[in-house]
């Protein structure tokens, strides 16, 4: 049986979640931001609602990516340099999720990021603990990224690209602002072969959330991001 939560119920402990069921751990509960905050810190994530209620997620291995291995290919390094995107941080979230939403993926009938999701990060971008990543081409928003970021630890939620590269080029900009501000880790929760093509890997949970819990701990101001410091291109 999965456990039910309520308003007030704790989570369980991750190692019950589910493996065969692609680690579902609970349903129920709400997505105010103190139960998103403390889910993410404890290593659970949200995917979708049924009937408005939350799954929570806690796979076991978990994919990740360490900034410092982030896999910067020559392709995608002459679409850097080569100038023919803007990216902006922090300053369309809505249009990001939107495209997450809307973007028609192979394999997947629909999207699990519902009304309800849509408020609850909203809510968290509007605190300063999720942002968005966007590349624009004439002013056109063609791609993007969102996530949160709790004291040095990244969790990375969706991307979209409608042109060749664009979500590309946003992740390549995320990762250097990241290793510019001394992050540690990306959470990229499950695995697939686009993460992995950007050097994402999969680790134990036991050792993500050892991971996770240093970094969250550690300092990292809450606020809107200012336009990526670096050239992702050099």
């Amino acid at each position: 049986m999965i456990p039910y939560l309520g308003p007030l119920d704790l989570f369980p402990p991750v190692e019950m979640a589910r493996e065969d069921m692609g680690g579902l751990l609970a349903v129920g509960g709400n997505l105010q931001p103190d139960r998103l905050l403390e889910a993410y810190r404890r290593g659970i994530f949200p995917w979708g609602t049924v009937e408005g209620q939350p799954l929570w997620y806690s796979p076991d291995p978990r994919m990740v990516l360490f900034p410092e291995e982030f896999r910067l290919t020559r392709s995608l390094q002459k679409t850097l340099r080569a100038g023919k995107f803007e990216v902006r941080f922090d300053s369309n979230f809505a249009g990001v999720m939107a495209g997450c939403a809307t973007t028609p993926r192979p394999g997947q009938d629909g999207t699990w990021i519902t009304p309800e999701m849509k408020h609850a990060y909203t809510r968290l971008h509007e605190l300063g603990w999720a942002h968005s990543v966007e590349t624009y081409e004439k002013d056109v928003l063609v791609g993007g990224l969102y996530g949160l970021a709790i004291g040095r630890m990244f969790y990375g939620e969706s991307m979209f690209s409608h042109r060749t590269d664009a979500s590309k080029v946003a992740f390549a900009h995320l990762v250097r602002y990241l290793v510019a501000n001394q992050f540690g880790m990306i959470d990229c929760q499950m695995y697939t072969d686009h993460l992995a093509s950007l050097g994402g890997r999969e680790i134990p949970r036991a050792d993500f959330l050892l991971r996770l819990t240093a970094l969250t701990a550690a300092g990292s101001p809450r606020s809107a991001w200012s336009t990526d410091p670096l050239d992702p291109a050099r």
